[in-house]
């Protein structure tokens, strides 16, 4: 696995609870109308796939996932320190290129953003 996917794992531990619990919650409706996700996270060090199903369950893939919701360009330094819980400003410079291909993709890539650390 590499370290992108390892990265992408570890995260979706910590917000794989939140989500299920929201799912659960009085919203859980209109949070569970936005699943399942595809997201592609792609850097110069590789490519891996964030892929959550209609029950909140997070697994994450080496390489890319077909139909993403979202696909992210970011360089492997810079997706790794926001993975890790650095703040945006202490992040590597660089650019980051996020190509929703659904609504629903976009409207959850600007919702969760902050939590990826992007």
């Amino acid at each position: 696995m590499s370290c992108i996917a390892e990265l992408l794992t570890q995260a979706a531990r910590r917000f794989e609870p939140e989500l299920e619990r929201r799912l659960n919650g009085v919203f859980g409706g209109i949070v569970g109308s936005y699943l399942p996700q595809t997201w592609v996270f792609r850097t110069d060090d590789g490519i891996a796939s964030l892929l959550v199903d209609r029950a909140g369950h997070v697994s994450v893939q080496a390489g890319e996932a077909p139909r993403p919701d979202v696909t992210l360009e970011v360089s492997h330094d810079r997706l790794a320190a926001a993975l890790r819980g650095h703040d945006r400003g202490s992040l590597p410079p660089g650019p980051l290129t996020v190509t929703p291909h659904t609504s629903k993709g976009r409207t959850a890539f600007d919702y969760l953003r902050s939590r990826l650390g992007l």
